[in-house]
């Protein structure tokens, strides 16, 4: 992660700082559930205040149950986030977010887990390319699939700064997020969900496909770390 001021992109990533507006969709819109949003950074306040925003009953969670700044509503531990949530978003940093998948395994089986993470090294970026520390063979999101095979993950938010990620506008069109994931059913409510926070939704297929979407971070944050320009997105075009 590079200092505040930046953009966070994932919650292994960057932010442009703006916090989110109105929502799309409304609470009769979208079904009235308890999500449990893993991680306290900007990103993870960001989407919680999104999420509650649509009508979502949400809890912050993290290591230390705390409350924390920024956000007015329910927090607890990681684990007490997860009672009685039947989905879940995780919005940790790459490095630390293997370890805690696989202590939270048992309170993740059965739970649709939103993964905005992305594997960034430690290391200083390279003329504004950022290093990850998967191969091109991997994922970020197989390896959490692999330490809670009952979870349901699917891949989302992880190519987007934070002050965009909720009702984004441009004079270009809506932006189009890429998911991915194994489960069909986790990825048709996460499309809705996302849908609902203002994107147009392209659903890329199995968890492999992370393989591509994981490195679409890397492309966003090169005009922030050269030039420091935060505030764009992609779309995909159709004939």
């Amino acid at each position: 992660m590079v200092g505040s001021g930046t953009a966070r992109c994932g919650e292994g990533g960057w932010s442009s700082g703006a916090a989110p507006d109105e929502v799309h969709g409304s609470a009769e819109e979208s079904k009235m559930s308890r999500i449990a949003v893993l991680g306290t950074g900007e990103v993870g306040r960001t989407l919680a205040r999104g999420l509650r925003g649509l009508g979502h009953s949400v809890c912050l969670g993290s290591r230390s149950g705390k409350a924390v700044e920024g956000w007015d509503g329910e927090a607890a531990t990681f684990a007490e986030a997860l009672d009685g949530a039947e989905f879940a978003v995780l919005c940790v940093k790459g490095t630390a977010a293997e370890e805690l998948v696989t202590t939270l395994a048992p309170r993740l089986a059965g739970v649709t887990v939103l993964d905005t993470t992305n594997p960034i090294a430690e290391a200083a970026p390279t003329e504004g390319v950022l290093a990850y520390f998967t191969g091109p063979n991997e994922s970020m999101m197989e390896r959490l699939q692999h330490a809670a095979p009952e979870a349901r993950f699917v891949k989302a938010f992880n190519s987007v700064g934070a002050g965009l990620m909720v009702n984004p506008s441009f004079p270009g069109g809506t932006p189009t997020m890429f998911i991915c994931g194994d489960d069909q059913a986790a990825r048709r409510t996460v499309a809705e969900m996302v849908a609902a926070l203002g994107w147009d939704v392209e659903d890329m297929g199995a968890a492999a496909a992370a393989r591509a979407i994981e490195p679409l971070c890397v492309l966003w944050c090169i005009p922030g770390l050269r030039d420091g320009r935060w505030t764009h997105a992609f779309k995909l075009l159709r004939p």
